[in-house]
């Protein structure tokens, strides 16, 4: 069966049940290492705040100072007992589930913690990166058995190819990730700027942007170039061998480098550079810095890599960070010629509006209830 006649099969049936899950409780349990706090908040966190519903409770790892907004954050407690760390983790789920009594149990990121608590309700699991390297869909059974028992979610097509591969039927589902476009920045007069944002580590291919400006630079000298962010989100990121190494080229090819921002100091800047660059080496699962920075109004540079390409279209240029000359190319082009750069920040807003949350939460509550009658049907392991 195709993806198209299993999203269409899907809705049917969730039309045939009609769960109110807008009403319903859902539990959201986020990867151990990401912080429901503000100012500490990593990617997926802020994707779960986004879409939460007021009654939702998100569950993590360890308490927090200021939770983010969306849902209701609850700490797990992991028991003390002699186990292994993931297994502790598990039975803390599971008290929780038994606690809040969830209508759907919503995983991030952990396949084999959600095909355990698939034991104890309705489970639905987000995929936001490669699933072939995650603990419980490395193999090709693994995921076909987790897929008999999860509806399994995708934040791009390529992430679900990924989790498709050498599989039978089963069936997938892809949920976009979104912005909240009425509270981005307003766009103001563009500086002479080609900003990096994100985490400062070789599979973003920063040191590639440092040795594009470090070749190019002498013939924009009315332009500046600028790193934002550190190796892990949060004021507290280590100060890596990777950024140590990177620190004196990047002052030699005058570079800027900021540290850690906090999120909202990131679309500020966004919203003020020319350029936005994302020079990814890695299989991007989705690419959240590039449609941010399309949502801001800055023209894009992108890699072809991974969703990239899928997620910006025609509103980018894109460039290979390791192909020689190729990230040159592409940031001179882009520096020498103001209306282009003009066209493409009109397309990244407009390709943007594909993935306003508005449409996402819309999305997403067809997902939950289609989890809820997929489990319905399941026999009890």
């Amino acid at each position: 069966m195709s993806n198209s006649q299993e999203s269409l099969k899907l809705q049917q049936n969730v039309a045939e049940n009609e769960y109110d899950t807008i009403h319903a409780r859902i539990l959201t349990i986020l990867p151990p290492r990401e912080r429901y706090e503000a100012g500490h908040a990593g990617a997926i966190s802020l994707l779960v705040s986004r879409l939460a519903s007021a009654g939702d409770h998100v569950a993590g790892n360890g308490a927090v100072g200021v939770p983010l907004s969306g849902g209701q954050y609850r700490p797990l407690v992991l028991p003390r007992v002699p186990l292994p760390h993931a297994w502790r983790l598990r039975l803390a789920c599971v008290a929780m589930m038994r606690s809040y009594q969830p209508a759907l149990t919503e995983v991030h990121n952990r396949p084999d913690l959600a095909r355990f608590l698939a034991r104890f309700g309705p489970v639905r699991l987000v995929l936001h990166n490669d699933p072939c390297g995650m603990r419980g869909a490395r193999s090709v059974r693994q995921r076909e058995a987790l897929a008999r028992h999860v509806l399994v979610c995708g934040v791009s097509a390529w992430v679900i190819q990924r989790f498709r591969e050498g599989c039978g039927p089963i069936r997938t589902e892809v949920q976009p990730n979104c912005l909240d476009l009425s509270v981005l920045p307003v766009s103001r007069d563009r500086e002479k700027t080609v900003l990096f944002a994100g985490r400062v580590v070789a599979d973003k291919g920063v040191d590639a942007f440092v040795r594009a400006w470090g070749h190019i630079r002498a013939s924009h000298p009315e332009w500046q170039a600028v790193i934002m962010g550190a190796d892990r989100f949060g004021p507290d990121s280590p100060e890596t061998p990777y950024l140590k190494q990177l620190r004196p080229l990047a002052a030699a090819a005058g570079v800027m480098m900021t540290g850690y921002r906090p999120h909202d100091a990131v679309l500020d800047a966004m919203a003020e550079a020319a350029i936005v660059v994302v020079p990814s080496r890695w299989q991007e699962p989705f690419g959240m810095t590039a449609l941010e920075a399309m949502g801001c109004g800055a023209a894009v540079v992108a890699s072809p890599v991974g969703a990239l390409s899928d997620l910006v279209g025609d509103a980018a240029l894109l460039a290979a960070p390791d192909d020689p000359g190729a990230l040159e190319q592409a940031l001179n082009r882009l520096m020498d010629d103001d209306g282009l750069r003009v066209r493409l920040g009109a397309k990244g807003r407009e390709r943007a509006t594909l993935f306003d949350v508005g449409a996402a939460r819309l999305r997403v509550e067809e997902l939950r209830q289609a989890a809820i009658v997929f489990a319905g049907r399941l026999p009890r392991s």
